[in-house]
This record gives C-alpha cells, structure tokens and sequence, in this order.
C-alpha cells in the first residue's frame, strides 16, 4: 500500500494545480479601456505590470477627450462601444459622470499634465522661458499646430486672447484633430507645436522646447472611470487602482506628467 502513496500525492499536487488554473481562467477578465494621449504613454509603460499581476487582459483604444472627430470618447461611448474603463482630461470625464454614461463611485485623478512646445529636430529653440519670450516667437513663427482637445482648446479660446496675439496668428495657426501635434511638426507642416507635454515627448523628429511659462500654463488632470454598462466592474477598479497608487508614480513621472500620488495627503 505504501507503493501507492507517492503517486497519490503527485496526482493530488496535480489535480490541486489543475484546479487552480482554472480558477485564475475563470476570474481573469478582458477589460477594455480607451485612452486619450495625454496618458497613453504612461499606460503603456504600466499596462504589462498590471497584466502579470492580476493576470486580467487589457484591450486598449485611442481617442481624445473632446471634439467631433469619431474617435473620441464621449462619441464612442454614443455608440455604446464595448469600453470599461476610460482615461481623459478631468472636466470631459466629469461631463460624462453627470450624463449618466461614467459612474460617479471610484473615478479617480490619475496624473497632472502641463503644456508644452516643439519644434522639428534641429530647427532653432525659441526662448521661451518667459511670457514676453513666448509672444515673440509666437508671432515670429510662420505656422502653429495645437490640440483639438483640451490643451487646444485653452490656448485658442483663452491664451490667445489674453496675450493679446490671437487675431495677428489666427491664420497661421491650425488645431489638430485626432493625431499627435508632434507629428505634424516632424513632418515640417507646422514650425511650432503645442500639446500636452506627455504627448509630445514620445514623438520621434522633434525636439521639446519646454514647458510653458507659469502665467500662461494650464495644468490639465487626467482621470479614469468606470463605464456604467460596464459587465466586468470589480476589475475596471483594480485596474484604476493600480494606475493611481504611489507604485505607479515614477513611470508616470517618466512620461511627463505629475502622478496625482504626489499630492496624496
């Protein structure tokens, strides 16, 4: 009898491995996320440590936080796009909790993005350390590209005006839809570009000037929520989680924003 032992006790080793695989099978969920630039930087650098961890898959989509385009997520949303959780600028995502489409429970600040500027590698690097060195070499450059989203949408509707400029650059400047203002410098089609900084330093064939002076920066949270007619709820939040815990700040930091941990109390 005792000839059988050892064998027993490989087979209830193998039968308890059996059961926990299926297990983890049975618990792991495919969790859709769509994502706007300003984070997809820091999401794809934590997106691998996330999966290992819960063994959840992550399928990712792109789209800004605003605009008419058909990628954007309040319009994917629309058509009831299988999406879980989505990370955006802070006040779309808070539009999109009062309209019923994000839960209110558990949306969190992610990270803090600031502004910044480009130019094609190589070409002269404006100063522009101050408001006054700003204004000059807006006005001095022959073409601006900025976001259709929410960095965009502050610079041609509030900085502008405020600077004084927006009627002398108005017809050379141009706001970007659904692509990376950064690429649109490095094609040489406009010679200064501005986006969130995040966005910008991915993009090969430019070189980052620099951040905007302080009394023309806009500091811009990105946030992520849960989809309400999400099906796979307690994963979305581990994710979310995971992206907002101290763990997660210095590959954030690396990207170029400020992680929201930072200011953690």
């Amino acid at each position: 009898m005792n000839y059988w032992s050892p064998g027993r006790g490989v087979l209830r080793g193998i039968i308890a491995a059996c059961l926990g695989l299926m297990v983890s099978i049975a618990i792991a969920a495919d969790i859709h996320v769509v994502s706007s630039g300003g984070f997809a930087a820091a999401y794809r650098a934590l997106a691998p440590g996330f999966e290992k961890e819960t063994g959840h898959h992550l399928v990712i989509g792109w789209g800004p936080s605003m605009g008419e385009t058909p990628q954007a997520i309040p319009n994917r949303l629309e058509r009831k796009e299988d999406i879980d959780v989505v990370i955006m600028v802070g006040s779309s995502l808070d539009e999109l909790i009062h309209r019923g489409k994000v839960l209110d429970a558990q949306h969190q600040v992610l990270a803090r993005s600031r502004i910044g500027v480009a130019v094609k590698a190589g070409a002269a690097r404006p100063d522009i350390s101050s408001m006054e060195g700003l204004r000059k070499a807006l006005l001095a450059a022959r073409s601006i590209a900025y976001s259709d989203s929410a960095s965009g949408v502050f610079l041609s509707t509030v900085l502008f005006p405020r600077m004084g400029i927006a009627e002398q650059i108005k017809s050379k400047s141009r706001m970007i839809p659904a692509e990376p203002v950064a690429q649109v410098v490095a094609r040489g089609e406009a010679e200064i570009g501005l986006q969130q900084i995040s966005e910008l330093l991915p993009i090969p064939g430019i070189d980052f000037v620099g951040a905007l002076p302080d009394a023309a920066q806009q500091v811009t949270p990105f946030s992520a929520g849960i989809v309400t007619d999400s099906k796979v709820k307690e994963a979305a939040a581990l994710l979310i989680n995971y992206l907002a815990s101290p763990a997660a700040a210095p590959l954030i930091r690396q990207t170029g924003l400020d992680p929201a941990s930072d200011n953690a109390h």
